[in-house]
Protein backbone atom coordinates (compact mmCIF):
# COMPACT_ATOMS: atom_id res chain seq x y z
CA UNK A 1 0.00 0.00 0.00
CA UNK A 2 1.30 3.40 -0.90
CA UNK A 3 2.29 5.74 1.92
CA UNK A 4 -0.39 8.95 0.83
CA UNK A 5 -2.65 6.17 0.57
CA UNK A 6 -2.16 5.13 4.04
CA UNK A 7 -2.13 8.33 5.62
CA UNK A 8 -5.35 9.80 3.98
CA UNK A 9 -7.07 6.69 5.88
CA UNK A 10 -5.66 7.08 8.29
CA UNK A 11 -6.94 10.66 8.60
CA UNK A 12 -9.88 9.42 6.80
CA UNK A 13 -11.02 6.97 9.49
CA UNK A 14 -10.20 10.44 11.96
CA UNK A 15 -12.16 12.77 10.25
CA UNK A 16 -15.25 10.35 10.45
CA UNK A 17 -14.79 9.53 14.09
CA UNK A 18 -15.19 13.39 14.51
CA UNK A 19 -17.81 14.02 12.58
CA UNK A 20 -19.84 10.99 10.90
CA UNK A 21 -22.29 13.36 9.17
CA UNK A 22 -19.53 14.14 6.65
CA UNK A 23 -20.18 12.91 3.28
CA UNK A 24 -18.13 10.86 0.37
CA UNK A 25 -17.99 14.25 -1.58
CA UNK A 26 -16.74 16.91 1.31
CA UNK A 27 -14.05 14.11 1.84
CA UNK A 28 -13.64 13.39 -1.53
CA UNK A 29 -13.26 18.05 -1.79
CA UNK A 30 -10.80 17.81 1.45
CA UNK A 31 -8.63 14.80 0.09
CA UNK A 32 -8.48 16.17 -3.76
CA UNK A 33 -9.56 12.55 -4.40
CA UNK A 34 -12.54 11.27 -6.61
CA UNK A 35 -16.03 9.78 -4.45
CA UNK A 36 -14.97 6.90 -5.93
CA UNK A 37 -11.67 6.66 -4.05
CA UNK A 38 -13.21 7.59 -1.07
CA UNK A 39 -15.86 4.86 -1.36
CA UNK A 40 -13.04 2.29 -2.11
CA UNK A 41 -11.21 3.52 1.04
CA UNK A 42 -14.00 3.22 3.41
CA UNK A 43 -14.67 -0.14 1.97
CA UNK A 44 -11.13 -0.86 3.34
CA UNK A 45 -11.42 0.19 6.23
CA UNK A 46 -14.68 -1.10 7.13
CA UNK A 47 -16.57 2.06 7.52
CA UNK A 48 -20.31 2.46 6.40
CA UNK A 49 -21.52 4.87 3.92
CA UNK A 50 -22.72 8.00 5.59
CA UNK A 51 -26.42 6.84 6.00
CA UNK A 52 -25.76 3.40 7.64
CA UNK A 53 -23.41 5.76 10.08
CA UNK A 54 -26.06 7.73 10.92
CA UNK A 55 -28.70 5.25 11.71
CA UNK A 56 -26.46 3.28 13.89
CA UNK A 57 -25.81 6.70 15.93
CA UNK A 58 -29.55 6.68 16.32
CA UNK A 59 -30.07 3.23 17.25
CA UNK A 60 -27.27 2.97 20.22
CA UNK A 61 -27.05 6.83 21.56
CA UNK A 62 -30.94 7.39 22.05
CA UNK A 63 -32.58 8.15 24.97
CA UNK A 64 -36.66 8.71 24.30
CA UNK A 65 -38.44 12.12 23.64
CA UNK A 66 -40.62 12.65 26.36
CA UNK A 67 -42.02 16.25 24.85
CA UNK A 68 -42.81 15.15 21.43
CA UNK A 69 -43.73 12.34 19.44
CA UNK A 70 -41.44 11.53 16.60
CA UNK A 71 -43.36 12.72 13.99
CA UNK A 72 -43.16 15.96 15.65
CA UNK A 73 -39.68 16.22 15.47
CA UNK A 74 -38.31 17.99 12.33
CA UNK A 75 -35.02 16.27 11.60
CA UNK A 76 -33.94 13.16 12.54
CA UNK A 77 -32.74 13.21 15.96
CA UNK A 78 -29.73 10.92 15.93
CA UNK A 79 -28.27 11.18 19.63
CA UNK A 80 -30.26 12.34 22.51
CA UNK A 81 -28.76 12.40 26.28
CA UNK A 82 -32.07 14.16 28.03
CA UNK A 83 -31.40 17.25 29.73
CA UNK A 84 -27.51 17.07 28.58
CA UNK A 85 -27.33 16.92 24.68
CA UNK A 86 -28.84 16.50 21.52
CA UNK A 87 -27.95 15.90 17.72
CA UNK A 88 -30.30 16.32 14.39
CA UNK A 89 -29.78 15.92 10.90
CA UNK A 90 -32.06 17.72 8.20
CA UNK A 91 -31.49 16.99 4.59
CA UNK A 92 -32.76 20.16 2.61
CA UNK A 93 -34.76 19.18 -0.10
CA UNK A 94 -36.51 20.88 -3.21
CA UNK A 95 -39.50 20.99 -0.72
CA UNK A 96 -37.86 23.02 1.78
CA UNK A 97 -36.35 26.06 -0.81
CA UNK A 98 -37.56 29.09 -2.06
CA UNK A 99 -38.21 28.55 -5.85
CA UNK A 100 -36.56 31.42 -6.88
CA UNK A 101 -33.69 31.27 -5.63
CA UNK A 102 -33.42 27.68 -3.91
CA UNK A 103 -32.46 29.27 -0.42
CA UNK A 104 -34.17 27.35 2.71
CA UNK A 105 -36.65 28.75 3.68
CA UNK A 106 -35.63 30.33 7.46
CA UNK A 107 -38.33 28.79 9.64
CA UNK A 108 -37.61 24.80 8.37
CA UNK A 109 -33.59 25.79 10.35
CA UNK A 110 -35.73 27.31 13.59
CA UNK A 111 -37.73 24.24 13.37
CA UNK A 112 -35.57 21.92 13.39
CA UNK A 113 -33.31 23.46 16.24
CA UNK A 114 -36.67 24.57 18.15
CA UNK A 115 -37.88 20.91 18.25
CA UNK A 116 -34.28 19.98 19.13
CA UNK A 117 -34.66 22.18 22.01
CA UNK A 118 -37.75 20.99 22.92
CA UNK A 119 -36.80 16.96 22.81
CA UNK A 120 -33.64 17.49 24.69
CA UNK A 121 -35.86 18.72 27.87
CA UNK A 122 -36.89 15.23 29.87
CA UNK A 123 -40.37 16.52 30.49
CA UNK A 124 -43.50 15.62 28.45
CA UNK A 125 -44.92 19.27 28.85
CA UNK A 126 -41.39 21.08 27.82
CA UNK A 127 -42.50 24.05 25.18
CA UNK A 128 -40.65 27.34 24.24
CA UNK A 129 -40.69 30.34 26.21
CA UNK A 130 -38.61 32.30 24.30
CA UNK A 131 -36.04 32.71 21.51
CA UNK A 132 -33.17 34.53 20.37
CA UNK A 133 -32.24 33.10 16.79
CA UNK A 134 -29.18 34.01 14.27
CA UNK A 135 -29.08 32.96 10.78
CA UNK A 136 -25.49 33.29 9.78
CA UNK A 137 -25.29 32.06 5.98
CA UNK A 138 -27.77 31.11 3.46
CA UNK A 139 -28.50 27.26 3.38
CA UNK A 140 -29.72 25.57 -0.24
CA UNK A 141 -31.32 21.82 -1.33
CA UNK A 142 -28.80 19.52 -1.44
CA UNK A 143 -27.33 20.76 1.74
CA UNK A 144 -27.72 18.55 5.14
CA UNK A 145 -28.07 20.55 8.40
CA UNK A 146 -26.65 18.89 11.84
CA UNK A 147 -28.49 20.72 14.78
CA UNK A 148 -26.39 20.66 17.60
CA UNK A 149 -28.70 21.22 21.02
CA UNK A 150 -26.62 21.48 24.68
CA UNK A 151 -28.57 22.49 27.74
CA UNK A 152 -26.45 25.42 28.98
CA UNK A 153 -27.97 26.67 32.01
CA UNK A 154 -31.20 26.95 34.44
CA UNK A 155 -32.63 30.52 34.46
CA UNK A 156 -35.02 30.39 37.38
CA UNK A 157 -35.94 26.81 36.67
CA UNK A 158 -36.34 27.69 32.94
CA UNK A 159 -33.46 25.51 31.02
CA UNK A 160 -31.97 27.14 28.43
CA UNK A 161 -30.87 25.25 25.40
CA UNK A 162 -27.95 26.40 23.06
CA UNK A 163 -28.44 25.17 19.49
CA UNK A 164 -25.81 25.18 16.64
CA UNK A 165 -26.55 24.48 13.49
CA UNK A 166 -23.81 23.31 10.88
CA UNK A 167 -23.65 22.66 6.54
CA UNK A 168 -20.24 20.92 6.71
CA UNK A 169 -19.10 22.63 9.77
CA UNK A 170 -19.66 26.03 8.66
CA UNK A 171 -22.28 27.86 11.26
CA UNK A 172 -25.45 28.76 9.57
CA UNK A 173 -27.95 28.88 12.73
CA UNK A 174 -27.84 29.49 15.96
CA UNK A 175 -30.11 29.40 18.79
CA UNK A 176 -30.67 30.41 22.73
CA UNK A 177 -34.34 28.52 23.31
CA UNK A 178 -35.35 29.12 27.15
CA UNK A 179 -37.60 26.74 27.88
CA UNK A 180 -40.71 26.43 30.13
CA UNK A 181 -41.97 22.71 31.83
CA UNK A 182 -44.67 21.90 33.42
CA UNK A 183 -43.13 22.61 36.55
CA UNK A 184 -43.56 26.47 35.70
CA UNK A 185 -47.23 25.68 34.31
Amino acid sequence: MKRGKAKRQQHLEEMIAHNPFITDDALAEHFGVSVQTIRLDRSELGIPEVRRRIKQLAETNHDDVRALKNEEIIGEVVDLQLNETAISILDITEDHVFVRNGIARGHHLFAQANSLAVAIIDDKFAVTGRANVRFSRQVYAGERVVAKARVTKKRDEWPVITVDSYVDQTLVFKGEFVMSTGKEM
